[in-house]
């Protein structure tokens, strides 16, 4: 995708919005055991996993017997532009992280397509570090992995431990990954991803962690790598978080795009839903 999206001004037409990611009718499913509990829930799960009758259904596409779809997306479409923040918000599962996860690559759509200008880069909480390596062999670990070379993975170690604040109380970088706080993990994890430029930078939730200072470092970065030419998503249950770092929000509910449009006023349109259903 290379063709700017002209926008028609008083001086004539100019290129000035670039689409980095379209999502276009896009539905994702996905299949979940439906057990309800109880003592033989799970050898009951296992059997099912081995049941000739679900091998079965494997063949045929179709669910097996006590195993449930969940429609988790359903039939979203809009289009980002080069240099936005776009925050997602919505209410537990409303399908963001989903949404997410297909834009990275990491789910297929049962219908619709994304499409993307550049690899788009995930960075969750739950994101994998190797909990027995140093943090220190994360970050290089991390690093590499994201294209970077060894001489620039050097020249950024510093500024990533600095960043993170991991050795704000102590030597932590060099301890095993096992040995941290979850909020310690989310802010290295943060701090590595942050350290590259990325054409499309998809954040899950990793802003909640860490305190006021280390939030705002994130902010600040943010910016910094919208300028840098990528487009950033975030997803955060804090609609302050979404409203200071996003011009932009896109609400989910129930796998749904309700709305489309300026940060602070899609906020304000699902903190009166919320308050509505309480």
């Amino acid at each position: 995708m290379t063709t700017a999206d002209r926008v028609q001004t008083p001086a004539g037409t100019v290129p000035e919005r670039v689409p980095t990611v379209v999502v276009d009718g896009v539905h994702i499913k996905y299949r979940v055991n439906g057990g309800r509990g109880g003592k033989a829930s799970a050898t009951a799960a296992l059997s099912r996993l081995i049941s000739r009758k679900e091998r079965k259904a494997r063949k045929t596409g179709k669910p097996a017997p006590g195993v449930r779809e969940v429609h988790a997306v359903k039939g979203v479409t809009f289009t980002a532009y080069k240099g936005e923040a776009i925050g997602l918000i919505g209410s537990n599962g409303s399908g963001k992280s989903t949404l997410l996860k297909a834009i990275a690559g990491l789910l297929p759509t049962a219908e619709g397509r994304v499409y993307t200008q550049g690899q788009p880069s995930l960075l969750g909480v739950n994101a994998a570090l190797m909990s027995d390596l140093t943090g220190e062999r994360n970050v290089i670990l991390g690093g590499l992995a994201m294209g970077m070379t060894r001489d620039e993975i050097q020249r950024a170690y510093q500024g990533i431990v600095d960043f993170s604040g991991i050795n704000d109380k102590g030597d932590f970088i060099s301890l095993p990954m096992r040995t941290y706080s979850s909020g310690m993990g989310a802010r290295l994890r943060f701090a590595i991803a942050a350290a590259k430029s990325h054409d499309v930078l998809l954040i899950d939730e990793a802003l909640a962690t860490g305190d006021a200072k280390f939030r705002r470092r994130s902010q600040a970065r943010i910016t910094e790598l919208r300028k840098e030419a990528g487009t950033v998503f975030l997803v955060s249950h804090s609609n302050s978080t979404i409203t200071e770092t996003c011009e932009r929000a896109l609400w989910l509910e129930a796998g749904t795009l309700r709305m489309d449009g300026p940060a602070k006023e899609v906020v304000a349109a699902y903190e009166a839903f919320t308050s509505g259903k309480k």
